[in-house]
């Protein structure tokens, strides 16, 4: 099949990247991130970043003084009210602000990666149970960059029961890597929750990225490990949790937090939703 070209500089990339020790390089990029910044420096080094990377401060919660660290200005909210709700509380909405790389329905137990790849839900959940749930469903790949918000929120009210940590590789996940390192979701750390609500089930897939890789648990703090994720830390073995009984949450709720960029993929249930 026909795979989606990607520039020379991205093979080249991805390719040493394959050869390095990703998550070693990872955790020394999030200590970086997580050094305090004094507070004269604060606004000018925050600043830097912001136009390095394209976003737009006047969107945060709080001056960029108040942010101690570049994590803590990572993972900023947002200003109260920009970011409206349809008034229907059956509808389910995106979970996290970016760019929609892929929507399609599950056929045959995979999804589509990009054009030409596609790779199975059975690998992405690592639990072939849960993914028999969205045999003929929905799918959506959800792309952030370093620009975009990065807190995930729950898409539906309903109840959260199920939850799974699942190690791996920390490719780069922007859309010229996802064109050229075939199951990079499956193949990648990533933190997996289920939410049962008005479109039936859910399932929210974080999956972690090259730079830091710290993907943190908001539904479960407990999870977090002492540098404030589940995800990228030494001699950790996949993990289930189950939840009983189940968690409530709201549509809109904060599930987890990407500490530096990465992507969702949403699967939901057949019969419950339409493209």
């Amino acid at each position: 099949m026909e795979r989606t070209a990607a520039p020379y500089h991205w093979r080249a990339l991805v390719a040493l990247v394959s050869r390095l020790p990703q998550g070693p390089l990872s955790r020394a990029a999030g200590r970086l991130a997580d050094i305090r910044l004094p507070g004269p420096l604060r606004r000018s080094v925050l600043s830097a970043f912001a136009r390095m990377a394209g976003l737009d401060v006047s969107e945060a919660e709080l001056p960029l003084a108040d942010y101690p660290t570049l994590d803590a200005f990572f993972v900023r909210r947002l200003k109260p009210g920009l970011r409206p709700m349809p008034d229907d509380p059956d509808v389910v909405v995106s979970p996290v602000d970016g760019q929609l790389a892929e929507l399609g329905q599950i056929e045959d137990g995979r999804l589509l990666q990009v054009k030409g790849i596609r790779y199975s839900v059975v690998d992405l959940l690592d639990d072939p149970g849960e993914a028999a749930r969205y045999q003929g469903g929905l799918y959506v790949t959800i792309y952030l960059s370093p620009r975009d918000y990065h807190r995930i929120h729950a898409p539906c009210s309903g109840r959260l029961d199920w939850a799974r940590h699942v190690p791996g590789r920390v490719f780069p996940v922007n859309p010229p890597a996802a064109a050229l390192v075939p199951d990079l979701f499956a193949r990648n750390e990533r933190l997996i929750c289920a939410v049962d609500g008005t479109a039936g089930r859910l399932a929210v897939v974080a999956v972690a990225a090259f730079n830091v890789g710290r993907i943190s648990s908001e539904f479960d703090p407990s999870w977090n490990g002492p540098r404030g994720g589940v995800t990228n830390r030494r001699g950790v073995e996949a993990a289930t949790r189950r939840y009983d009984p189940p968690i409530k949450i709201a549509r809109c709720d904060e599930l987890m937090v990407f500490h530096l960029g990465s992507t969702i993929v949403m699967l939901i249930e057949k019969g419950t939703a339409q493209l």
